[in-house]
């Protein structure tokens, strides 16, 4: 008898509670099913289900192995959909987390496109840039932009972005422009919180290094700090999908650019290793080829 069969049969029989209710659902005899399950049990080598003539019920053995059945007949069905699904169009709900700003500013009309080609998906937006819990939230997928994920997340890089550290001319006509990272410590800075508190980063001399900056206004929002920066109210330190709009129109200017700031890597971040459905892989797949063949690294693009 299939191995497979033979799970399936014990799943049955221990969450109906009936041999014969199942038998009556196979379509065959109840001894059918009673040989199954002891042939099951034969070559485990351990009682699974513990049978009188009145009632029967799990062992600790069954217990433990009904578990494990139905995560392996779980995954062998998400594997025939993953085939089956290949010839069919995405179908069904899709609740994405995207940040703010990247959000608005790009992924947005890339996701409009795609509901028009997939007239068959429908897209629920999230703009936020906080870090959401997908499976707890119910997301289906998260848009994470940073130059590196927690290691447990499960992802794929879809693009690339970078950080440039930016002033107005205005701003450097009155302060002065500063020439070396460690000068930053006499300007006014506009921080973007919470992932530049504590600094910074620079490469100095070869090796990376965190510069302490200071300044009174910080912000969670990256097209804020922006429009601080336009204002010549301080020296930001910008991604380049935010910034390079305003660096084209001569608003503001990269400066420190002997000293690169890390590389920013756009993540789609799925919720765990579980079955991914059909139409997350389709949008996946979409954002990498729309953004990953355009890549948001210099900010004249």
């Amino acid at each position: 008898m299939d191995r497979l069969d033979s799970m399936s049969t014990f799943v049955r029989v221990a969450e109906l509670g009936s041999f014969s209710e199942v038998a009556r659902q196979m379509g065959v005899a109840r001894s059918v099913v009673t040989r199954q399950i002891a042939a099951l049990e034969a070559r485990l080598g351990s009682k699974l289900i513990a049978r009188s003539t009145r009632s029967q019920a799990l062992t600790a053995a069954g217990a433990a192995y009904l578990e494990k059945c139905r995560e392996i007949l779980n995954l062998v069905e998400a594997a025939d959909s993953v085939v089956e699904e290949e010839h069919q169009a995405p179908r069904g709900p899709l609740r994405v987390s995207v940040p703010l700003s990247f959000g608005l500013r790009h992924l947005a009309p890339l996701i409009a496109d795609f509901t028009v080609a997939w007239p068959e998906v429908n897209v629920e937006l999230d703009f936020t840039d906080r870090r959401v819990k997908l499976i707890e939230e119910g997301f289906d997928l998260a848009v994470r932009i940073a130059a590196h994920l927690d290691p447990l997340d499960v992802a794929r890089r879809i693009g690339s972005s970078r950080l440039t550290v930016l002033a107005s001319p205005d701003y450097l006509a009155r302060h002065g422009e500063p020439g070396h990272p460690t000068e930053l410590a006499g300007h006014q800075c506009l921080v973007y919180i919470p992932s530049q508190q504590a600094g910074w980063n620079f490469l100095i001399d070869g090796k990376r290094q965190q510069v302490p900056v200071r300044g009174r206004l910080r912000a969670n929002n990256g097209d804020a700090i922006l429009d601080a920066t336009i204002r010549g109210l301080g020296i930001s330190c910008q991604p380049t999908f935010i910034a390079g709009p305003a660096i084209r129109a001569g608003l503001v200017r990269e400066i420190l650019t002997a000293y690169p700031t890390p590389e920013l890597g756009i993540h789609a971040v799925l919720p765990g290793s579980r079955y991914v459905p059909h139409r997350v892989r389709v949008l996946v797949d979409y954002l990498a080829e729309r953004i990953g063949a355009r890549p948001y690294w210099e900010a004249g693009q």
